[in-house]
């Protein structure tokens, strides 16, 4: 038995002129650069993206279709719009590298962590259009959440276009960058929490009699259906839970036990800490 809910959202091709590059297709690169092709967004012969070795940079080359180098400055020449997924460590020394290449205007898309628009302002240059994004794992299967903030010198129309890039893998919301470490504590770390969540509901299903295979199944479903609800029905999740929640019935039991066990006080403590952490790195 098996769960699937991958989408991936065919949108409105960019101009045909816009040339992409992508530094490090690693995981997020790698998710990005697949998207762009799935969803139209960006055709093969507009992209360049950049690996570390040169065995890796064929085999992507040849699963992809687009032109993968292991030269940073090379991909960037000519290039108007810059994905940066190198690590946050490294990003500093990548940016400067390739500062002295940069198309006049082009727009630096970031993906690291704790990495700050000023500190990329100052490796790229001053007037450097650069947006900040914090996007997470489940973009590998269409449902990202990503949070994007803009520095001082993007435009409207590459702020439409950042938009437009992550929501070929989920939902994209812009916030000011004050809110990124915010981000990074509730959607960035948030998948894990609901995974130990979803692992809990799993092994409750097991310990009252279901095969395990059904148990994970519904527990995910569920998830799923339930975030789904408050998504697309615009509706307070306490309102959603009332709507589940009959007088004297099984489910006002069940919350009682959360209530009692502070599943509610944890997921904030949760999140709270990793915001920390986040403001730490950053």
């Amino acid at each position: 038995m098996s769960l699937t809910t991958e989408t991936r959202v065919v949108v409105e091709a960019a101009p045909a002129s816009l040339r992409v590059a992508v530094l490090g297709a690693g995981k997020m690169g790698g998710i990005l650069l697949q998207a762009f092709l799935d969803s139209g967004l960006f055709a093969p012969e507009q992209i360049v993206a950049t690996v570390a070795h040169e065995g890796r940079a064929k085999a992507l080359s040849l699963q992809y279709g687009v032109t993968v180098t292991t030269d940073n400055l090379a991909a960037v020449t000519g290039a108007d719009v810059v994905l940066l997924g190198v690590k946050p460590q490294q990003m500093g020394d990548v940016v400067r590298h390739i500062a002295g290449a940069l198309k006049p205007g082009a727009l630096l898309i970031s993906l690291a962590a704790g990495v700050k628009i000023s500190a990329l302002e100052e490796a790229a240059g001053a007037k450097a259009c650069v947006v900040r994004s914090m996007p997470n794992t489940p973009a590998k299967v269409g449902a990202g959440a990503t949070a994007l903030c803009r520095g001082a010198h993007v435009t409207d129309e590459q702020m439409t276009l950042a938009q437009r890039i992550f929501e070929t893998v989920g939902r994209a919301v812009v916030v000011d960058e004050k809110h990124m470490d915010a981000v990074t504590g509730l959607s960035g770390s948030g998948p894990a929490f609901i995974y130990i969540i979803i692992e809990a509901l799993a092994e409750a299903g097991v310990n009252v009699g279901l095969p395990r295979d059904v148990a994970t199944l519904l527990a995910a479903q569920t998830t799923y259906g339930a975030a789904k609800m408050v998504l697309e029905t615009g509706s307070h999740p306490a309102l959603l839970k009332d709507e589940v929640t009959t007088p004297a019935g099984c489910t006002v039991d069940g919350i009682l036990e959360l209530e009692e066990g502070g599943l509610r006080v944890t997921l904030i403590k949760a999140v709270k800490r990793a915001t920390e952490r986040a403001k730490q790195l950053g």
